[in-house]
């Protein structure tokens, strides 16, 4: 349980992505806190990633863009929450070098708006609902840029040097809303994350995308020569750290939340084909081993080689830990998929959204 003093009403932006209804799921089943969950359900918005928690009655659902200030309003006000945990975001960056629109759009632009609906609302609020009140912005280590080769971590303090569309147009909302902390004094918190992975992850990422591939007897594609070092988390130790932060993190400070899981990223994917042998033996007619799958593919532009996040500070200062090494959460990740066939199968046919949107299947 979060040790909490009095329950809380939390709102949660991009409730229904893969850490938003991570924290949602942890929210509901290990507090006593309310979530509000807004997403505008774009297509890594899938609802069916909270068919454990929809029924709860702490739970409640608005479809709501981030970028409209007068749908914001009107939530903050029906609700009137305590935290609002900011996770709406497009993050995926091949996405961010195909259409960076959408990327300024979202994560910049409706940053804004939402910053601006929640200093309108706390201003509104009295004096010790003021003073009780956190804007939580989630956002990652890319913002630091590419450690390249150099042994270091990034920390609190490192330089941003984005490289992506996508992690520019978070470094931009990670700047305002540190502006909004020094300008209107709202008081908001920072977190920076490392690689995320685990359950219900949208199937374009490395991971999850390595897994299904592989069953199917599909190619398993890895940029250039799969040397790109990443810091990987378990998703649900970074809803705990999430949850921590919003609760207990002091306003107008930044806590980076890593693994401590440098890893390679064809080491990943040869790790991932070993699990496989074992848990899924039974393999595609024609594959002998699936490591055979592995294909070098062209490295995508402005490719970061490394990243590495150093989590000292909310160790220390909030007393946060990663509960799974890489190893016991990438048995636990291939284990869910392997599970989780339908949730899937509707994920990578569109079938989740075509029925939400009423179109024939």
């Amino acid at each position: 349980m979060i040790d909490e003093e009095q329950e809380k009403k939390i709102i949660v932006t991009g409730g229904a992505g893969f850490i938003g209804s991570a924290v949602i799921r942890y929210l509901i089943k290990l507090s006593s806190h309310t979530v509000i969950n807004l997403d505008k359900l774009t297509y890594a918005g899938n609802l069916e990633s909270l068919k454990e928690v929809e029924h709860s009655p702490r739970y409640h659902f608005e479809q709501i863009d981030i970028c409209d200030p007068i749908g914001l309003h009107k939530v903050l006000e029906r609700y009137q929450p305590d935290i609002v945990m900011h996770l709406a975001a497009e993050s995926h960056v091949d996405r961010s070098i195909d259409g960076p629109a959408a990327f300024i759009q979202t994560n910049i632009i409706g940053t804004y708006t939402l910053l601006e609906a929640s200093r309108k609302y706390w201003e509104g609020l009295p004096p010790e609902k003021q003073n009780q009140f956190r804007f939580h912005h989630i956002s990652t280590d890319e913002v630091y840029g590419d450690l390249g080769d150099a042994q270091g971590l990034f920390t609190e303090i490192s330089p941003y040097a984005p490289s992506s569309p996508y992690s520019a147009s978070k470094a931009s909302s990670d700047h305002l809303v540190r502006a909004w902390v020094r300008t209107y004094g709202l008081p908001a918190v920072v977190t920076n994350c490392s690689n995320n992975y685990g359950p219900y992850q949208f199937p374009e990422k490395l991971i999850p995308l390595t897994i299904l591939n592989a069953l199917e007897g599909r190619s398993l594609p890895i940029y250039g020569k799969g040397d790109q070092i990443r810091d990987w988390l378990y998703v649900e130790d970074h809803a705990r750290a999430l949850c921590l932060v919003a609760t207990q993190g002091e306003a107008g400070e930044t806590y980076n939340i890593g693994g401590r899981n440098e890893k390679r990223n064809l080491e990943v994917v040869q790790m991932i084909c070993e699990l496989l042998e074992e848990l899924a033996p039974n393999k595609p007619e024609g594959i002998k081993h699936y490591h055979d799958l592995i294909t070098f593919v062209q490295d995508r532009p402005g490719h970061d080689r490394h990243y590495a996040i150093d989590p000292t500070k909310i160790q220390t200062e909030l007393g946060w830990v990663p509960v799974e090494t890489f190893e016991t959460g990438l048995r636990k990740t291939a284990e869910w998929y392997l599970g989780n066939q339908t949730w899937c199968k509707r994920v990578q046919d569109g079938s989740y959204r075509r029925e939400r949107l009423g179109v024939g299947i």
